[in-house]
């Protein structure tokens, strides 16, 4: 049997049924890696080994069908895992030793999930393509000579390339959704809260979600069922109780208003875009969603608002990273020496020099100027105010509307280098996402069709802050109704000429 192209869910209900092991599963995930992930690079680190020897520790076990046994998962290098290496993709950690688990790897555990191992993505998060890894590009599978999207370019390619059933990552600006809509994979970011983001390391904390990507809805509830929940050790966790996920995925959309931005419907989108917007409406219609236009002027202000806060709050974050505490440390020697410079002075700036790539350093510095005397009010206070207008904004869209349908990216997965030289036109890719994290509320990327050149198009739904089961629910009917979420990359292993 192959393993590899069963769901999530199936996997669950073949492995509680006894019908495989857990170490015939986690083999077959552990060969899919061995012979694509050279050519595609989704894992910074990946020991099969480990992974085999989870599963017969499983399969030897009392409780080995409890909750997600032997379900193999792949972790975003941005979230703590005891004893590993938690580097996000940066130099700065590359041998930094995580002395705890976040609390969503402490719940996976639980679960008995078996982990594969951490996926790269771009430096810090900071990025949307996954090429500002310090260690490695991520390639499409796809498409290799097109980026991944990111950060969690690498969470999104392992399930695209059916190396993972489930990975996690990170969403601060759409980390999810769009890497996920570039691999033609599912992507949740849920509402700010709804998942602890103890042991995530922090790159924006008021917008940093952990969220989750998978092949379908299903899946996607599957592992969300297992990762949210109330957490002392994070101040931000939500005090809301968790879900079933997976019981009102059937339930009728009879009667569901679904909001269309007029402002979505810009000269930027892409035609091939547009069109499956028009084709997933006339899906949604046939399961009873009602379609009401709307508006929301402010997402003009989305990525301008959005990368000041950001910015901002990353100049305070990774301010810690000075080579004194731990991470990389860096000094010139001796003879290359300025005796007139302070040696902590000095020792700061090598570390940090050395130690951040380029666009970690474009966002600190972007940062720390808006935060500067004299600047404070003119940006940053700014950028606050129109955030305010954004919730509040979309608070009145949700008065009309139950969920808001859009893209999830403004064109298909470009080009790898295509964007590199110029970072604005980067940063404006992101136009579609950033308003869920501004607001805190919860969004779902969904495949929902393919370009002339055959790549992915993904859609977005937005949510009400904890209507989690409602954009799943809304995007499995979707999904029984289509089969893009069903597609496969044809891939070639590294080293075969065909």
């Amino acid at each position: 049997m192959n393993h590899i192209q069963q769901s999530a869910f199936d996997l669950v209900a073949g492995l509680k049924a006894g019908q495989f092991s857990a170490e015939e599963v986690a083999d077959s995930f552990v060969r899919q890696i061995e012979r694509h992930d050279t050519a595609i690079g989704s894992f910074l680190r990946f020991d099969g080994q480990q992974a085999l020897q989870q599963s017969r520790t499983l399969d030897g076990s009392e409780n080995k069908r409890d909750g997600l046994a032997g379900i193999p998962i792949a972790i975003k290098d941005v979230i703590c895992v005891r004893d590993q290496v938690t580097s996000c993709s940066s130099r700065m950690l590359e041998s930094f030793l995580s002395p705890y688990d976040a609390t969503v790897v402490e719940k996976l555990r639980q679960s008995k999930a078996v982990m594969l191992g951490k996926t790269n993505m771009d430096e810090f998060a900071m990025g949307s393509s996954t090429e500002n890894s310090a260690f490695q590009p991520t390639r499409n599978p796809w498409n290799p000579s097109h980026v991944p999207g990111g950060s969690s370019g690498g969470a999104a390619t392992c399930v695209a390339a059916r190396m993972a059933p489930l990975s996690l990552g990170s969403d601060t600006g759409g980390s999810v959704r769009q890497p996920a809509a570039f691999c033609g994979v599912t992507g949740l970011k849920p509402t700010y809260g709804r998942i602890s983001r103890y042991g995530l390391v922090a790159f924006a904390s008021s917008l940093d979600q952990i969220g989750i990507l998978a092949h379908d809805a299903r899946d996607t509830a599957l592992l969300l069922n297992h990762c949210v929940g109330h957490d002392p050790r994070d101040s931000t966790s939500a005090s809301v109780a968790g879900e079933d996920y997976l019981a009102g995925l059937g339930n009728s959309l009879e009667g569901l208003k679904i909001g269309l931005p007029r402002e979505y419907f810009n000269e930027g989108l892409n035609p091939e875009i547009s069109a499956s917007l028009d084709q997933a409406r006339a899906t949604f219609e046939q399961r009873g969603v009602q379609f009401v236009e709307i508006s929301l002027p402010m997402t003009s202000y989305g990525v301008a608002t959005y990368y000041l806060v950001a910015s901002c709050e990353a100049s305070g974050n990774l301010a810690r990273y000075d080579g004194a505490h731990y991470g990389l440390r860096k000094t010139l020697p001796a003879e290359n020496r300025d005796r007139s410079e302070n040696e902590l002075l000095r020792m700061y700036r090598q570390t940090r020099s050395q130690g951040f790539g380029p666009e970690v350093k474009r966002r600190i510095m972007l940062g720390t100027y808006a935060l500067s005397s004299g600047y404070y009010d003119a940006y940053y206070l700014k950028a606050l105010k129109s955030r305010r207008l954004i919730q509040d904004e979309l608070k009145q869209a949700f008065q009309q509307v139950d969920l808001i349908l859009g893209p999830t990216t403004p064109t298909p997965a470009y080009k790898t280098g295509e964007k590199s030289a110029n970072p604005l036109d980067m940063y404006l890719g992101d136009i579609y996402t950033v308003i869920a994290n501004l607001a805190g509320i919860p969004a779902i990327s969904f495949p929902a069709g393919f370009s002339a050149e055959g790549l992915p198009i993904g859609l977005q739904l937005q949510g009400p802050a904890f209507s989690e089961s409602r954009l799943l629910q809304a995007t499995h009917a979707f999904q029984s109704q289509t089969d893009w979420h069903q597609q496969d990359p044809q891939m070639t292993p590294a080293g075969d000429p065909s």
